[in-house]
Parts: structure tokens; sequence; C-alpha cells
């Protein structure tokens, strides 16, 4: 018995060291990044420079936890549960809507308050979506050629989701969970006529989405032109820019940033890489983009590695998740991409972002640990 408990006490913490020491280390710059783009404006709103640092070390806190949680789990269970977590993350989706049930900020009502928290359901959507998409594929792998048996009821849950996420509105998600989700079936070997179908047959209605949204047709005209909109729909693009053009190759100092002084909206969330390349420079946007590099190549390694087909999907589809969704985010900052209001995996304010983001860093963490005990 006492040789068992020597065992048990000796046995080594299996996993992929390189993917936990890369988000960790997103995850600390996230916090240092937080409070230095944040502490002016939460001063002027809340009277406490601490406000959004307090908010976000709680948020780190319990997703180190649900990391830890899901580290320790097989994730062969999550098969088991897919449908389950889509159930409440659809329901979810629909409660947002609810009046006294959702929050509306700006507009847009994305989040459910609970305990004096928000929390946004299309996060955990993006999970349970691709947790469905990997079963599917598991299960119905050679139907995938098959177009009415094994493209198109992906589709329609896809559609599920997309709907209701479109409407809050919310089209940076709503692009994000779609690019994830072609790009697993394409990967897992989808003709690429059915992709090319879907692309003609959404692009009509995204067409359709952005003329129907005012606000949206103004981030079209932004991104093709800025300049044209200095002070209204291309202010905060061009803000973006000055604060790159501003940090240099070595950046102003942590703290320093002059264009989060009222001057970039959404300095602590959607735009806090721009912060980062005024404050830390050309040097410190690098490092941040070789350890999303990092976490990537990790995250695919991982899953040509798996031992099962669900793990290799559910790998490929979380690494693209945060992959897609960082690429997008710093698109965005330096006007590549038009403004989607979306965050910075691991790095921007939001707690339930983090949490979901972090529960997915254990799942991948789960399925490298099975490799090395194997």
């Amino acid at each position: 018995m006492e040789k068992k408990l020597s065992r048990l006490k000796s046995k080594p913490f299996h996993c992929d060291s390189i993917l936990l020491a890369t988000t960790i280390m997103l995850v600390l710059i996230g916090l240092v990044m937080v409070f230095s783009s944040s502490g002016v404006y939460a001063m002027e709103k809340y009277n406490d420079a601490y406000y959004f640092l307090k908010r976000q070390v709680v948020w780190v806190v319990l997703g180190a936890m649900v990391m830890l949680s899901a580290r320790k789990m097989n994730y062969r269970e999550l098969e088991k549960y897919t449908y389950y977590i889509m159930g409440v993350a659809f329901l979810m989706l629909v409660a947002v809507m609810i009046p006294g049930l959702g929050k509306e900020v700006g507009g847009a009502r994305r989040w459910l308050v609970v305990g004096g928290f928000t929390f946004q359901p299309s996060e955990l959507a993006k999970f349970a979506l691709i947790l469905f998409i990997a079963k599917s594929l598991v299960k119905r792998s050679d139907q995938l050629k098959n177009f009415a048996y094994g493209y198109l009821p992906k589709l329609i849950v896809l559609g599920f989701f997309f709907v209701p996420i479109l409407f809050q509105p919310d089209f940076g998600t709503a692009i994000t969970i779609c690019a994830v989700t072609f790009t697993m079936l394409m990967i897992a070997g989808l003709r690429s006529k059915f992709l090319i179908y879907s692309i003609l047959a959404v692009v009509p209605l995204l067409v359709i989405a952005i003329m129907n949204a005012e606000y949206r047709m103004r981030r079209i005209v932004a991104f093709l032109n800025p300049w044209e909109n200095e002070s209204n729909a291309g202010f905060q693009v061009i803000q973006s820019f000055y604060a790159f053009g501003r940090g240099g190759v070595f950046g102003s100092g942590i703290g320093s940033s002059s264009q989060k002084l009222f001057y970039l909206p959404e300095a602590h969330t959607d735009f806090i890489f721009s912060v980062i390349g005024e404050e830390l420079g050309f040097t410190g946007a690098l490092i941040i983009i070789i350890l999303f590099s990092m976490l990537i190549w990790r995250g695919f390694f991982i899953a040509y590695h798996a031992k099962d087909s669900f793990g290799v999907h559910v790998a490929i589809g979380l690494t693209l998740l945060i992959g897609i969704q960082a690429f997008m985010n710093m698109g965005v900052t330096v006007g590549l991409l038009p403004t989607k209001g979306l965050t910075l995996p691991f790095v921007s304010m939001g707690g339930s972002s983090l949490v979901v983001l972090m529960f997915s860093i254990g799942v991948l963490l789960n399925i490298s640990g099975k490799l090395i005990q194997n």
C-alpha cells in the first residue's frame, strides 16, 4: 500500500509544458496590460484605478481552476456530454435576448448577469460547436463527402448558433465560428465544391446583414479609408495607428501610453494590442505574435499526435479558435480587417472569454498528457 502511495505522489504532472508556459505568459502579460490600459479610465469612472484589474484577477483565478480541472479529467468524457453542453449554450444565447435576463451595452445584447458578474454565452457556444463538429466527424467521417448526410446536418447546427449570435448583434463571433467550422471540415476532408457552394450562399446573407446595419456599413467605409472619416467611423483605428507609431521599436514604457487617455476607445478590451504596441513597441508586439505562434504550433502538434479521432478534431478546433480570434483582433488594430469587437485571447479584459479559453487549454493539456503517458 505504501509503495502504491509513493508511486502516486512521485507521478509527474504529464502535459505539454511549452503550451502551459506559453499560456501562463500570455495571461500574466494580459494582467499587466489590462491594468496599464484601464487604470486612468477606471479611476475616472469608478474612482478606483484597480477596478478592472481586480475583476480580471478573479477571472484569472477561476480560469486557472477550470484549466487544472480540465487537465485532470478525461477529455473523452466531453464526447458524452456534447449535446448537453450544446443545449445549455443555445438556451443561454436565447436567454440573452429576454429583457431582464440579458444585459445591453452599446446597443448590443450579449451578456447574462450572474451574481454581479457578466457572462457572454457566445464564448460557451464556440466551445460547444467545436465539440459537436469533432463528435460528428468521429461518428460520420465516412459520410463527409455526402452533402445530405455528412455536411448538411453540420450546417444546420452551425445555423442554430450563427443566427442568435448575429442578432445580438455579434458579427465578429458569427464570422469566427463559421471560419473555425469550415476549416475543421476542410481538414477532415470536406469536398472543396461544398465549401464553395456554402460561401456563395453565405456571402449574400452577410452583405444583407452589413447593408441593414448602419454601424457595420460605417466600419466597412472606415476600413477602406479611415482618413476620410477621421473624427467619426475611422477614429478608433486611426488612434490605433497613432499608438503603434508612437511606440516605435521598444515602446514608450509600461504605463506611459497617451492613447489610452480617452483617445483610444476600448483600450483594455478590443484594442489592447494597440496599447501593447505603444508601451512595448514593435518588440513587445512581436513577442505577443511569437507567443501565439508557439501556442498554435503546440496545439497542432498535440492534434497530430492525439491517440483517437475525437482528440484530433477537438485539438484542431480549439487551436483554430484561438489562432483565428488572435489574428482577427490583431488584424483589426493594424487596419488589415474591419472592426469586429473581438478580444485578444488571454490578454484582453474579459472574464467569460478568459475562463472558456483557459478551460480549452486544459483540454489540450489533457490530450497532450495522454500522449506523454502512452
